[in-house]
């Protein structure tokens, strides 16, 4: 009996310590979403102490693809757990495409913003175009896009050093979220500073399509653009339109490099400008896991103090990066909503 009794015991130990086992096996698992990413938010996923988070409190590791934002929906999605674009445009597209998408979460935002160099900025100050206040450059797009328009020469406006006539180059409109975004800006410009609807579009389309057809071959990623920017000077590229997030993580990252630049390249914001949202689609239940894991507080944290993206929380977001980069406002006043799907769906069919 007692035998019997010892052999029961062990039994009963080992089920429990299997029970257990097979309890910490399940919740130290980690699991590997693979999708397709935006090119300006890998420094984010690329980050060891959001890494560290995600894995640690979430058993999570977050692998990708870089993808334009439009190009990512109809991008093959085999094996793919989630999509992370820079758009609700790129979410209604998907929509359009397959149906609802399993989970979807707003995890970010950003303002489109304009970058150039000093001189390029004065110029435009001289010209009426660009103002400041309290330190933070603000372009008036109704005069910039007057310019662009009337093919007025960068000579024209002082700046024999650069050839040809005013632009602002832009990733592809058709295939990247911030080209994308920056066409729908100017449409609505082009609509009198209202959100353009689709009994206006077709008589702003033919305008559209001038100014970016004068812009040539255009990149589909908005990193790559933005390193082009840094890269090649002004000459090459005076003004580009992009994401405030990106002089923000480049200065958080590369402190060093940004110190030799700080005095030259400027952040000008667009007067309206539009809001980007990073919106997170699972495409499967376990991408749903992405959107916990980012919408954590210390991801959102870093997010904003080491990679520039704006999140929900205002205490995140009040505190700007100071002694990094100069001239950020704590909020933005005079957007515009970005157009109706269908609007943008005209759009994107006329630039491609």
């Amino acid at each position: 009996m007692k035998t019997k009794m010892i052999g029961i015991i062990i039994l009963l130990l080992v089920i429990v310590a299997g029970g257990g086992y097979y309890f910490y096996q399940n919740q130290t698992k980690v699991t590997s979403l693979n999708g397709y990413l935006g090119g300006e938010k890998i420094g984010l996923f690329e980050d060891e102490e959001v890494k560290d988070i995600v894995k640690k409190k979430y058993h999570v590791e977050l692998s990708y693809s870089k993808s334009g934002s439009l190009d990512m929906v109809t991008a093959d999605q085999t094996g793919r757990d989630y999509l992370f674009p820079s758009s609700q445009t790129a979410l209604e597209y998907y929509e359009e495409t397959y149906g609802k998408a399993v989970a979807d979460e707003i995890i970010f935002n950003t303002p489109i913003v304009l970058y150039t160099h000093k001189i390029v900025a004065d110029a435009l100050v001289g010209e009426g175009i660009v103002t400041q206040s309290e330190g933070v450059y603000y372009a008036d797009m109704q005069k910039l896009t007057g310019l662009i328009l009337s093919g007025t020469s960068w000579n024209d406006i002082g700046l024999s050093q650069l050839y040809g006539s005013v632009s602002v180059d832009t990733t592809d409109p058709a295939r990247s979220n911030s080209g994308n975004m920056f066409a729908a800006l100017l449409a609505n410009v082009l609509n009198g500073g209202r959100t353009v609807g689709t009994e206006e579009i077709d008589t702003i389309l033919p305008q559209l399509k001038e100014i970016f057809v004068r812009l040539g071959y255009m990149e589909t990623s908005s990193s790559d653009l933005f390193n082009q920017f840094l890269r090649m000077g002004v000459g090459a590229k005076p003004i580009i339109a992009g994401y405030e997030s990106q002089l923000l993580e480049y200065a958080a990252e590369h402190p060093e490099e940004y110190g030799k630049i700080k005095d030259d390249v400027i952040i000008m914001y667009p007067s309206p400008t539009v809001w980007s949202t990073h919106i997170y689609i699972a495409l499967d239940n376990e991408g749903k896991k992405g959107i916990e894991a980012l919408s954590d507080d210390e991801v959102q944290r870093l997010a904003w103090e080491k990679h520039g993206f704006r999140t929900s929380s205002y205490n995140i977001t009040s505190d700007t990066q100071e002694g990094q980069v100069q001239g950020i406002p704590q909020q933005l006043t005079y957007v515009v909503n970005m157009p109706e799907y269908a609007v943008m769906k005209k759009i994107i069919e006329t630039l491609q």
